[in-house]
């Protein structure tokens, strides 16, 4: 059988030919460069995003959990995230992915359900940003998952990181203006046992993004996480509250905190690594402090800023972040 291709078919099947071609190893190294660099400008920017919204969470978790009970503001949180990207994955003809239904369950309990309980019965006892700033050792600990699921590996300068994070938090807790009681000290172990969750499913979730879609996982992750704290949620209804105040924080955290700034995050996770993922808790202590202390006049002290800087240094030394550092030039094409 004889194909006759038209000329302008030709050219174009000739072209593709030649971009197919291996380029000088200069030249693949500056396309490479230059890639990178705009993929990490736009990464960047979106984690800001992040950071920022994530950062604002705790001071609503403030606002709303003493109304409504951290049993039925976690609940009301999951359903509203969960109605939200179940209407964006019908508008989107998303299949849902029940056949991973073991694994997304796992992943609900860990991203969702679990860290949205320790938050909001932490954020009875300690300031939005006494809560923002121990969410910073969600860094830690996904460096540690990320090197036990053979996803990164350690080394003395992240271990280093480990031990000035935990003395960053003993410091958090000890000299901040609250007082450190036993209440004290069972809120701040929620809010690190709630990064522990964060950090655990962090590169476990960078897997499942390898097979499933980032927005029928985020909306998963959060059916199955509905199931697990609703439970508690009737049972603690006829104690809630009600204030406008607390609805509006309620409907910002289970809308856009919850569901869209998840579907975004995973975007993003599907793109970099685990330990790039949680990269967020970098600025968001910045937010939740800064929220915190001009919406609700929590105070400020010489222990937060000094605990605070040990938080992020031990991230950086676990991440090998430096902003001081000069990426490498491209390297021109070779003549």
């Amino acid at each position: 059988m004889i194909i006759f291709l038209h000329p302008g078919c030709m050219e174009q099947a000739c072209l593709a030919r030649r971009q197919a071609a291996p380029a000088p190893s200069g030249q693949r190294n500056a396309v490479f460069s230059s890639t990178i660099t705009s993929v990490k400008t736009r990464h960047f920017a979106q984690l800001i995003g992040l950071s920022a919204l994530w950062g604002a969470s705790f001071l609503f978790l403030r606002i709303a959990s003493p109304v409504f009970g951290p049993q039925v503001l976690a609940g009301a949180r999951v359903l509203l995230a969960t109605l939200t990207l179940a209407v964006i994955m019908r508008l989107l003809r998303h299949r849902w992915p029940w056949e991973h239904w073991r694994e997304l369950t796992l992943l609900g309990a860990l991203s969702v359900a679990l860290p949205f309980l320790l938050f909001a019965w932490a954020a009875l006892r300690l300031p939005a940003g006494y809560s923002a700033l121990l969410n910073t050792t969600v860094v830690l600990f996904g460096t540690l998952s990320a090197a036990w699921f053979k996803e990164d590996t350690l080394s003395a300068r992240k271990l280093l990181g480990c031990a000035a994070g935990a003395a960053g938090v003993a410091l958090i807790v000890r000299l901040g203006p609250v007082q450190p009681d036993a209440q004290t000290l069972l809120a701040a172990l929620a809010c690190i046992a709630a990064a522990f969750c964060y950090g655990v499913s962090t590169p476990l979730m960078k897997r499942a993004t390898q097979r499933i879609q980032p927005l029928a996982i985020s909306a998963s992750i959060h059916v199955f996480a509905l199931g697990m704290v609703v439970p508690g949620a009737v049972w603690s209804l006829p104690q809630a509250g009600y204030t406008t105040p607390a609805l509006l924080s309620l409907l910002v955290l289970g809308i856009i905190t919850s569901g869209l700034a998840y579907w975004l995050h995973l975007r993003i996770v599907r793109h970099v690594s685990p330990v790039a993922a949680t990269s967020p808790a970098f600025l968001i202590p910045v937010f939740g402090v800064a929220w915190g202390h001009i919406f609700l006049g929590e105070a400020l002290s010489p222990g937060i800023f000094a605990g605070g800087a040990l938080v992020l240094l031990a991230t950086a030394l676990v991440t090998g972040f430096n902003p001081l550092r000069r990426s490498a030039p491209p390297v021109e094409p070779a003549p």
